[in-house]
């Protein structure tokens, strides 16, 4: 997810950056790490709906199998057979489901050391550690001192218009499922009652 990003922050710490070039590519790798972090909040919201999902399907599993005891309890085959096939189809799925969200956990792990890893290694190209003397004298010959900068100097840490703009983008996407829901559900009932 951040090679070109991890490329570039060794570049940096390596020296391997003009010290003219430092600021701008500096600013660049901030609004890649914006960026990415956008990613790392998407792979949270997949963790978070395919863990409702799995939520949702266990429920409907343990609901088909309370069933399926209670149609056997009072001999109703049928009922029985029917409450089985639903169970089986709800237990399959949350099997699936449990698998994906294990995957995207550890996919969500990784990203977020990375992007910590990523953040860190910023900090310190940003304050010339590991770019040698040349890099921080540099800075200071042109009037650039980075010793001292806090994360908000940096852009890493204040993230309310960030935060303000996921949350606006994530009630955005809601109230689109909500519809997108609905709208199926009109379309279904449309169907059924043209049928009869």
């Amino acid at each position: 997810m951040f090679e070109s990003l991890r490329a570039t922050i060794a570049d940096l710490v390596g020296g391997r950056v003009a010290p003219a070039d430092r600021r701008a590519v500096i600013a660049d790798m901030k609004r890649a790490l914006v960026q990415a972090k956008l990613g790392v909040e998407d792979l949270r919201e997949g963790v978070a709906q395919t863990s409702r999902r799995a939520a949702e399907e266990r429920t409907q599993a343990d609901t088909m199998r309370r069933r399926r005891e209670l149609a056997e309890g009072i001999a109703d085959a049928e009922t029985a057979a029917i409450a089985a096939k639903y169970e089986a189809q709800h237990t399959e799925r949350l099997a699936v489901l449990e698998r994906k969200l294990e995957a995207q956990q550890a996919e969500l792990g990784l990203a977020e050391r990375d992007y910590d890893e990523m953040v860190k290694a910023l900090k310190q190209a940003d304050r010339g550690v590991g770019g040698g003397m040349a890099a921080g004298a540099a800075d200071r010959m042109m009037g650039h001192t980075t010793d001292g900068l806090t994360d908000d100097e940096l852009g890493l840490r204040n993230d309310a218009p960030l935060n303000a703009e996921l949350d606006a983008l994530r009630r955005t996407r809601a109230r689109s499922d909500r519809e997108a829901t609905a709208d199926a559900a009109l379309e279904a009932l449309k169907k059924r009652m043209g049928r009869e």
